[in-house]
């Protein structure tokens, strides 16, 4: 088709002052346009991205209140009734010569071959009623003056310089520096890097939604992170506290080809570094493998001096074409620009949808007079933001057509469709593509002419892309963000000891909150998280900070120590908070053992560490002196020499055998009458089995004294807590005496013992009967009962029964039992043949 003729150029209808603003970035044009807008009685911006127009709809919702100021973009409309300011993108600027004031902002764009003729139609014909601002790159000079001659050129030169430092290694890239890469992959990889050896940096790519783009530029912005790494969406319109700004290329694909960077878009990429008037740097990326970038002096000298070759052509299409069928608007929108200062450009992506769909015959036939032709276009213009391409991004518009062609989209149909993506869970590719997706619904949703219920709609796709994006941002940050790392390279930077440590009431050691180990009673353990890159730094982060911190450690410990329940013990060692801070060895007597610190306290100065031991020693000799007291008592006596070698060595064996001594291996018939009330003297009982000390039978004494006799040798095991009269175990624990499978504590032992004597002998016969009776109330056995009677010197016969009573309940049997004086007899011999309860007696004893 022919493209008809140029024609005429529209004439803005404004005559108010127009002012162009021209200079490189960090000139402050964005903020003179906020001041200028406010100024006025009502006015409009038009911004290149959406972001950007959200960042100042919020300062000047702060100067005029939130009723007052309107945000108009693609995705999204806040339209209060009788909103006065206007912050907009380009494509969503309102046409209205009502308006006092009109700002264009990044102008320089309409030589971008994308989106260059909107910028380039709204250059031309968008006036304000008292003033216009057009602000931009001064390469937009020339054209400004051919375009638009009435305007006043003000140049604007840059607050602070730029200054190439050459080529850096990512690991000696400085703090507060941004890394531009020109694919999501290299930005992955360049962020992956940062992570290992910086703790992590933010990510900034177009792919991103807008929220999350913002919720990445302020976790930099804050200083959770000192790096950022980002596409050269990074150039426009993000306000950064950049120092440096590194290439990790110089070239890009445009969507046609590889390119190479022109100086203009270096320049503008190069410009985020420095802010107001503190100067930046730039520079190239080393060891990225294959050939390193490197700029030429040429470029190097163009973007400190901001010498740039100016534009010459600005891109241009119809902004007012027929929609008297679909071949008129296609031909209206290729038709040729009205002025040699414009040229076509390339096929943009909603021009390709709308060719690619009015060449399907069905579909054409169904877009049919001027409103039809015209919403189709609406349609067709819906933008990519899946980035697909305009062949699938076209059969997408087809569907939608399909569905609007006869009226609204449904409520439920739009609803469900934002449900439908409204999922957090994924990784960061996935997250990306919901996110997409759901802009697409945003565009849509806030159509009045598309969707029922738009404001509701709208709401939703809104709540569901913050939704994703607050996702996508966790996703980034976990992947790309190690928060230690971060805070110890920002805080620490060469010394290690600048960091700000201190302990927790967890005892964790932390740096900004941030966990970096944790002490273990005097010993700092490394978080076991930690990369081992980060082990040394943080190893002399500790040990810069450990002495006071242990210092303070130490007073607590001496503070525990004066009191009974401080400490703990753990087999042989002392235990403080969970943590052994000393042990048992061996001394010269059981009751005396020395006591070894834990390692961990040789951590502590001198004088901390001979408080802390006396404490510990201290602590230990009055716990012992508690516990231990009858025990103490004839150590004691066993020294003094008056008591005489016999009672001396006899009171070290009950030492240390815990109180208890088997007669026969006592020694005691060698001690005379006065070493004997000496020994009585001492609270020691002389039984017919066995010499025992009373007060040394209870649960913490036999404690005690186990866990000294275990440096020493192998003693019996311990008894139950509750010292119960029987256990059954195949060794007798300390205190008790075995009587066949059970054993008996040696107390009871005795008491039952005294009282078979004392019924003996208050009878003249020669045989007694004994009731079994108290032996049974302990819980022991007749077979255990009769091997302790014969222990005792017992010999056993075979029992009758006493008469029946009259009245009153029946009597137990009773044993017949013969004293003598040899060792206890193996065998039972029977008086008479038992019968009933009394023989399955007899019988169980035999046994």
């Amino acid at each position: 088709m022919a493209p008809r003729t140029p024609a005429s150029p529209r004439k803005p209808a404004s005559t108010g002052v127009v002012k162009a603003v021209l200079g490189p970035t960090n000139t402050g044009k964005t903020h003179l346009a906020i001041e200028r807008l406010c100024a006025h009685s009502s006015g409009a911006i038009g911004f290149p991205l959406r972001l950007l127009a959200r960042e100042v709809y919020d300062r000047v919702c702060a100067i005029k209140g939130a009723e007052n100021v309107a945000l108009i973009t693609g995705e999204e409309r806040i339209e209060p009734k009788g909103a006065r300011w206007h912050l907009c993108t380009v494509e969503a600027m309102p046409s209205r010569p009502d308006l006092a004031f009109v700002a264009l902002d990044e102008a320089q764009l309409s030589a971008d071959p994308e989106r260059g003729h909107v910028f380039t139609d709204r250059l031309l014909h968008t006036r304000g009623r008292e003033e216009t601002m057009l602000l931009g790159s001064s390469t937009l000079e020339p054209m400004v003056k051919a375009l638009v001659p009435e305007a006043e050129v003000v140049t604007r030169p840059r607050f602070s310089t730029l200054t190439h430092v050459g080529a850096k290694k990512l690991s000696r890239i400085p703090p507060r520096s941004a890394i531009v890469a020109f694919s999501a992959e290299q930005v992955y990889v360049m962020a992956e890097m940062l992570r290992r050896f910086r703790g992590g940096a933010a990510v900034v790519m177009g792919a991103l939604s807008p929220q999350t783009r913002n919720a990445q530029v302020a976790m930099y912005q804050a200083g959770e992170v000192d790096y950022l790494v980002a596409t050269d969406a990074v150039g426009m319109g993000l306000n950064l506290d950049v120092h440096h700004v590194a290439f990790a290329g110089l070239s890009k694909f445009d969507g046609h080809r590889q390119r190479r960077l022109t100086t203009a878009e270096m320049a503008q990429i190069a410009g985020r570094a420095g802010r107001h008037q503190r100067d930046g740097t730039f520079g190239t990326l080393a060891g990225t493998g294959g050939h390193d970038p490197e700029f030429t002096p040429e470029e190097i000298y163009a973007i400190e001096e901001h010498r740039f070759a100016p534009l010459t052509r600005l891109f241009w299409r119809e902004a007012e074409p027929r929609f008297d069928s679909l071949s008129t608007l296609i031909e209206d929108l290729e038709s040729l620009p009205p002025l040699p200062q414009l040229a076509t450009p390339p096929q943009a992506i909603d021009l390709a949808v709308l060719k690619h769909l009015a060449d399907e015959p069905d579909l054409a036939a169904s877009v049919r007079g001027m409103r039809s032709v015209q919403r189709f276009w609406d349609v067709c213009r819906l933008p990519d933001f899946r980035a697909q391409g305009a062949e699938t991004h076209s059969r997408f518009v087809s569907r939608l057509w399909q569905d609007l062609r006869h009226g609204y989209l449904g409520a439920d149909y739009v609803a469900q469709s934002i449900a439908q993506l409204d999922n957090p869970a994924g990784d960061i590719d996935t997250l990306q593509a919901r996110i997409a997706a759901i802009r697409s619904w945003s565009y849509i949703a806030q159509r009045p002419d598309w969707v029922l219920a738009k404001d509701e709609m709208s709401a939703r796709a809104r709540a569901v892309e913050a939704r994703l994006s607050d996702a996508l941002h966790a996703r980034l940050t976990e992947r790309f963000v190690n928060r230690r790392t971060a805070v110890l390279m920002r805080k620490a930077g060469a010394d290690a000891g600048l960091l700000p440590v201190r302990l927790s009431e967890e005892g964790a050691l932390l740096v900004d909150d941030e966990p970096i180990g944790h002490i273990e009673g005097f010993r700092f353990v490394v978080d076991p998280l930690a990369r081992a890159e980060d082990r040394k730094l943080l190893l002399a982060a500790a040990e810069r900070h450990l002495p006071g911190l242990l210092a303070t450690r130490a007073q607590a410990l001496v503070k525990a120590a004066a009191q009974p329940q401080g400490l703990t013990f753990e087999d042989t060692a002392l235990v403080w908070e969970g943590t052994v801070v000393a042990r048992f060895e061996r001394g010269r007597r059981l009751l005396e053992p020395r006591l070894r610190p834990d390692p961990a306290l040789d951590r502590l100065s001198a004088p901390d560490k001979a408080r802390v031991h006396a404490a510990l020693e201290a602590w230990l000799a009055a716990h012992h002196a508690r516990i231990l007291t009858p025990l103490l008592a004839l150590d004691q006596a066993s020294r003094d020499p008056a008591s005489g070698p016999e009672l001396r060595a006899l009171l070290l064996h009950l030492v240390e055998s815990g109180g208890v001594l088997p007669r026969e291996d006592s020694g005691i018939d060698r001690l005379d009458a006065v070493q004997r009330k000496q020994l009585k003297a001492l609270g020691v009982r002389i039984g017919s089995l066995d010499l025992f000390l009373p007060a040394a039978l209870r649960p913490a004494a036999i404690e005690g004294w186990h866990r000294l006799a275990r440096l020493c040798a192998r003693p019996a095991p311990l008894p139950p807590e509750s010292m119960q009269p029987v256990v059954h175990t195949k060794i007798a624990p300390a205190g008790y005496r075995r009587l066949g499978s059970e054993s008996l504590r040696v107390d009871l032992a005795e008491k039952l013992l005294h009282a078979a004597h004392r019924t003996r002998m208050g009878t003249k016969a020669r045989r007694v009967f004994l009731d079994p009776a108290v032996a049974r109330s302990m819980n022991l056995s007749t077979a255990a009962y009769a091997a302790l009677l014969r222990a005792g010197g017992f010999r056993v016969h075979m029992g009758r029964p006493l008469p029946e009573r009259a009245y009153g309940p029946p009597q137990p049997p009773l044993w017949d039992w013969r004293p003598s004086r040899s060792p206890p007899a193996p065998d039972i011999v029977p008086q008479r043949p038992a019968t009933g309860a009394f023989a399955a007696l007899a019988e169980l004893v035999a046994r």
